[in-house]
């Protein structure tokens, strides 16, 4: 089955097309046939498409909208320029898969669309009102092009947390405003802690039910996950995504009386702090310098900067309170998994993360460590580690892709 996965934002459009017919996560008859991402629809938007077979186009071209891209994406499929294994029109496309970030406490599975889901998606615009309304331009452009005869699948962010239980999930808000407003802790990030759990359970050869790890997904967007029995239990993030970790360009945890301070001192809006705090605070407001760790790293080999540092052991020093937090609030964990880009690939950072933790049991071995990057996966922990370091890379869309093809086959959720 030929699976389009479209992840929509507000101004572009990353897809790509996944063949797959097995019930595995991990089979080795997946195939990725085409990659891509258009950016700044709406105005000269820039296009890249990747193929296997290598094959690569990167181009501007005026995109007004997301119906327009989607038209520029089949142009380009449809065409026979780009060499496509089994695919030459639409009707090779079998099925479409949808990330959307937010489904409330409405969700918590992938469902097949229909109006009631469209509806429902809508109505928790509120709780996500950058991205929904974006996720659902992609559905219903996708809609558009396609009609019905296509299923259309939507996976959530959100699902994957709807297990947390309450006394993780609730604030200490007065609870009419739970009741009224669904003020809690809705959790991010969960396709991506979701596909290393069952990844994880596969290598090592366990049932769901005794999963018992912690992961931590380290981007310019960051969370960490207690997975108890299987299921997720406590999540950084929280009723945005603005808790939890420090992140690139967001501030993770902070007093909540601090806006208002700033509102005061600095005669800004709360609009003006909602943008201060997500997009110029992090790694990027600590160092002045960059969101990017890998940057930072360079800066402090290279030049000892002091506040490039100073970013650097925040960062990792805020990951350590977590994971001493999850371990304790389950009693023990079996392994930790890092995943995302900076989790799979910067071993200085999982060095500093793990450093001093032996106590808890985690030991890493700093040679395996080393070598487990750019997309090489394993244990990085010593034999006599008792609680495991893994590095897993995160696989978002083809755990969309997956979610579709069960939804579509009247499969239960893995």
């Amino acid at each position: 089955m030929n699976i389009l996965v479209i992840n929509s934002g507000s101004s572009s459009l990353k897809f790509q097309i996944i063949e797959t017919d097995q019930t595995l996560i991990d089979s080795s008859t997946d195939k990725i046939k085409l990659k891509g991402l258009i950016d700044r629809i709406g105005t000269q938007a820039l296009a890249k498409i990747s193929v296997p077979n290598g094959i690569e186009i990167k181009e501007s071209v005026a995109i007004r909208d997301h119906s327009a891209a989607l038209d520029y994406i089949f142009k380009k499929i449809t065409s026979g320029t780009l060499n496509l294994d089994g695919i030459f029109s639409l009707s090779d496309i079998h099925a479409i898969g949808h990330r959307v970030v937010h489904g409330g406490e409405k969700f918590s599975k992938s469902v097949l669309v229909d109006k009631t889901v469209l509806k429902s998606i809508e109505d928790c615009i509120d709780l996500a009102p950058l991205h929904n309304p974006a996720n659902l331009k992609g559905i219903q452009a996708t809609l558009a092009l396609f009609g019905e005869k296509v299923p259309h699948a939507v996976v959530f962010d959100t699902a994957f947390h709807s297990t947390i239980p309450e006394v993780n999930y609730l604030y200490a808000l007065p609870y009419q405003y739970y009741r009224r407003y669904r003020i809690r802790k809705y959790g991010f990030h969960g396709l991506s802690h979701r596909y290393v759990s069952y990844h994880y359970r596969k290598k090592v050869g366990i049932e769901r039910d005794k999963v018992n790890i912690i992961t931590v997904h380290l981007g310019n967007g960051c969370s960490i996950c207690s997975i108890k029995e299987g299921k997720s239990f406590n999540t950084s993030m929280g009723f945005t995504p603005l808790a939890g970790l420090i992140m690139g360009t967001r501030a993770g945890d902070i007093d909540a009386s601090i806006p208002e301070y700033l509102a005061h001192k600095e005669g800004i809006t709360l609009s003006d702090i909602d943008i201060l705090l997500n997009k110029a605070s992090g790694l990027l407001g600590i160092s002045g310098l960059t969101n990017d760790m890998r940057e930072l790293l360079d800066e402090e080999r290279e030049h000892h900067d002091r506040r490039a540092t100073l970013a650097i052991d925040m960062f990792t020093m805020r990951i350590k309170h977590y994971l001493g937090a999850y371990l304790a609030e389950m009693g023990g964990a079996d392994a930790i998994i890092f995943t995302g880009g900076i989790g799979e690939n910067s071993s200085e950072v999982r060095r500093r993360i793990c450093e001093g933790l032996q106590f808890l049991g985690i030991e890493l071995n700093e040679q395996a460590n080393k070598e487990k990057c750019l997309g090489v996966e394993g244990d990085i922990s010593t034999p006599n580690s008792k609680v495991k370091a893994w590095v897993i890379p995160t696989n978002e869309e083809l755990m969309i892709a997956r979610d579709t093809f069960r939804c579509v086959n009247g499969l239960p959720a893995f």
